[in-house]
């Protein structure tokens, strides 16, 4: 029987790379929905520890959607002047692994800006590391069509880049999650 976490929770989200060592780790974010595609948990500011070590906080409040078929996954950051720009990490699908979420992060990024333009990131970063990890021609594929989905999703204004479905999940993060912030497990 699949391992599922409980709604209305507090968890880690693990990053990792292709060879399967720890890339980057969140402090907990609360678990604000799970649907049968994806997850959404939400914080106010995390705490994100890098692989070597090192540590920083996030600035702003964020809904993370993790999806469970999806070659991504979306980090939408709330901006001090009210828009909301969207961080997308062409990953694995994530999964739900010893009480942690966990993906694979494939380098490449996609990035919407609260005035709708998108950018890809990353690049020289994704070429390297496609060389140095191995991903196969498969792979490389499946990561190019993620890349191209996603700029058609963001275009067509297709889940999870709609605004209001956003504040929706952090509104209820603020009523159920902030009651629970002190109770992290």
């Amino acid at each position: 029987m699949a391992e599922c976490p409980k709604p209305k929770k507090w968890y880690q989200v693990q990053a990792y790379k292709h060879d399967g060592k720890i890339h980057r780790v969140w402090s907990h974010s609360f678990l604000v929905d799970s649907t049968d595609d994806y997850w959404v948990l939400a914080s106010r500011m995390s705490a994100v520890t890098e692989f070597d070590g090192r540590k920083w906080m996030t600035k702003e409040p964020a809904i993370f959607i993790l999806f469970k078929k999806k070659w991504m996954n979306v980090i939408a950051m709330f901006r001090d002047n009210g828009g909301i720009c969207y961080y997308v990490n062409v990953a694995s699908p994530a999964l739900f692994d010893g009480g942690y979420f966990k993906y694979i992060d494939y380098d490449l990024d996609v990035k919407l800006y609260p005035d709708l333009v998108e950018r890809t990131l990353d690049e020289k970063e994704y070429a390297h590391n496609a060389k140095m990890y191995g991903y196969g021609e498969d792979l490389m594929k499946i990561i190019s069509e993620s890349k191209d989905k996603i700029i058609a999703m963001m275009e067509k204004k297709e889940f999870p880049f709609i605004d209001s479905k956003i504040r929706e999940y952090y509104a209820s993060f603020l009523k159920e999650g902030e009651t629970k912030e002190a109770r992290r497990d």
